[in-house]
């Protein structure tokens, strides 16, 4: 079974305005200047969320932060080889950062090289082995996503966030 590699993806804010209110129906926003918008609805096996689209008469699956990263663009084309990046680690997040923008960045456009790289530096393997070893990366990453879904499917909890976020619910020294 191969890789579906992702497509050229334009969101028209005029031809789309149902499915930008269904997607957005599925987001619940942080309070806060540098807080997530937590994806509500289908999670992926990798942790990321899913979100159905019609075009061109299919239906078609993309992930949340694509489609997020797409939307922001107003009508014009994300490409196949634009990735979206998370400067804030968390593949549930589907809050897009605007160019220039100044503290936590979430999502970005980016390349491939620029996503290895990002993860390099943030030590989740970069494309190395590191992440993928018994899948105990990728599984961990669901389930962070999933406890992130739950601590904010009635609205935003701060402290269910910080757990989900911690994967614990004990309380921190600080």
């Amino acid at each position: 079974m191969g890789v579906s590699q992702p497509l050229r993806l334009v969101v028209d804010p005029r031809a789309h305005v149902e499915e930008l209110l269904r997607f957005e129906a599925n987001v619940v926003r942080g309070p806060g200047a540098e807080d997530c918008a937590i994806w509500c609805s289908a999670i992926g096996a990798d942790g990321y969320g899913r979100f159905w689209v019609r075009r061109g008469g299919a239906r078609i699956m993309v992930r949340a932060n694509r489609y997020a990263l797409a939307a922001a663009l107003q009508g014009r084309a994300l490409e196949p080889w634009v990735r979206a990046l998370h400067g804030c680690d968390n593949p549930a997040c589907v809050r897009v950062s605007r160019r220039g923008q100044i503290g936590l960045l979430h999502i970005i456009g980016g390349s491939q090289r620029d996503n290895m790289q990002m993860m390099a530096r943030a030590r989740r393997g970069g494309g190395r082995v590191v992440v993928r070893r018994g899948d105990h990366g990728i599984k961990a990453r669901r389930a962070r996503a999933v406890a992130l879904r739950e601590a904010v499917r009635h609205g935003w909890d701060a402290e269910a966030v910080e757990a989900a976020l911690l994967g614990s619910t004990d309380p921190t020294l600080w």
